[in-house]
Formats: structure tokens, sequence, C-alpha cells
């Protein structure tokens, strides 16, 4: 049972690396020009911050796995909701860093954020541990979540958004 456990907690860095090279160039260029609350966490966090959150979620995302029995007809709602709110942190990133769609970016972590909070719903019967591993990052994509409003709200549109 190694391997899966390893997989499934491994797997939301594969979308992290990604999002980590797109991020790596606009994060010296084009993020400072931005206009941004004093209270955002300095650009050293976020690494830190998002290794230990895709460790949690994966390693949650096993919890539940194993608790069901693997990939059963049971675990199409709290697996699928979870395959969900990963697909759509993954997209996150180019959609800000990569196209700069400020709006855009905004509207769909508003989506992610409910899709991680109505996973946690449907994994708490299933596995409370699994359900509180996920709780910081709830309260990260609140953050970030206010965080990608306040950009958009402070940095005024261009006419190619």
């Amino acid at each position: 049972m190694w391997l899966p456990m390893i997989g499934m907690t491994a797997l939301p860095h594969l979308g992290g690396f990604y999002g980590g090279y797109i991020t790596r160039k606009e994060v010296k260029t084009w993020y400072p020009t931005l206009q941004k609350p004093w209270w955002r966490p300095p650009n050293s966090a976020f690494p830190v911050v998002w290794a230990c959150l895709y460790t949690g979620m994966g390693y949650s995302s096993y919890l539940v796995w194993k608790e069901l029995g693997g990939f059963t007809e049971k675990a199409v709602v709290p697996l699928g909701l979870y395959g969900t709110q990963l697909v759509l942190n993954w997209a996150w990133t180019p959609i800000f860093f990569g196209a700069h769609k400020l709006k855009w970016a905004f509207f769909e972590i508003v989506v992610l954020t409910g899709t991680v909070a109505a996973t946690m719903v449907s994994w708490y019967p299933i596995s409370q541990k699994a359900t509180l591993l996920m709780a910081p990052y709830l309260a990260w994509m609140f953050l970030a979540t206010s965080l990608s409003y306040r950009i958009w709200r402070d940095n005024p549109e261009t006419k190619e958004e």
C-alpha cells in the first residue's frame, strides 16, 4: 500500500511544479507592477505554503481512497470533487500569471474555493482526519481568494481582459 500513498500524495505537486515554472518569470517582471494589499504574504512564503498544502491534500485523498476501498462506485463523488478542485487549482496559475487575466482568475478561484469546501463536506463522513488535513488548504484559499479579488479590483482592466 505504499505506492498508492506515495503516488496520491505526490500527485498535486505535478501541477505545482508546472505552476512554479509559469510563476518564476512573472513574479520578477509582471507581478511587481501590480498594486497589492499590504497584508499579502511575501513572495517567498508561497512555494513553502503550497508544498505543505499539496502534500496535505494529496495524503488526504489517499486516506479517503483507502477508506472507500479504492476507486469504487462510492468514491465517484468524493474523489470526483477532489479531482475537480485539483484541476481548478492547477488552472489558476496559468490564468493569473500566464495569461494575466485578473478577472477570470478571481472568478475561477471563487469556484475553486467552493469546490474545496464541497470536497471537504463530502469527505467528512468518510474520514474526519482527511477533512481536517484539508482545513489549512481551505483557510489559505480564503486568503488567496481575497488577495485575487483585491488585485483584480486595484488594477484596472486592459482591453485584452
